[in-house]
């Protein structure tokens, strides 16, 4: 059976070799409830993440998160016959395909690594998915060294 390889972070290559992980300061963006309960996230930039990214870039990264979210929750004809298809077999279907939430959770994820390699760890920056964190929030791990 394969097995599925573990995401690592920069900070499991100290633990790997005994060493003492350097401290971590970590932003939190909070979800945006002005507009009712779906997934949406403020784009307010923080101070603690000036100089160290531009505003442009974590505008199109919180932007693009809350597009794909809404994407997810959007009602469309597509998910109203997967929903009825799962009801008519007895939700079997899920155990061979995904939902289309879960496909735009991958989606995410995969958006997210890409950003991570792309822009943010080259700048001491990581972002963490906010699955991870229960759709509560976007962290933003600040690393006090600078990261290859």
């Amino acid at each position: 059976m394969a097995s599925k390889k573990k995401q690592t972070t920069p900070t499991d290559d100290f633990s790997a070799r005994g060493a003492p992980a350097p401290p971590t300061q970590k932003v939190f963006i909070q979800r945006d409830y002005s507009e009712g309960t779906q997934v949406r996230f403020q784009p307010k930039f923080p101070s603690e993440l000036e100089g160290k990214i531009e505003r442009e870039k974590f505008e199109y990264t919180l932007n693009t998160l809350n597009e794909v979210y809404a994407e997810a929750e959007k009602m469309s004809c597509s998910s109203c016959c997967e929903g009825c298809f799962a009801c008519l077999t007895a939700y079997l279907l899920y155990c061979c395909s995904d939902t289309h939430f879960e496909k735009c959770l991958k989606k995410v994820a995969k958006f997210i690594i890409e950003q991570n390699e792309r822009v943010y760890v080259p700048r001491g920056l990581l972002i963490i998915d906010p699955v991870e964190r229960g759709l509560r929030v976007v962290s933003f791990s600040r690393e006090s060294y600078k990261l290859n």
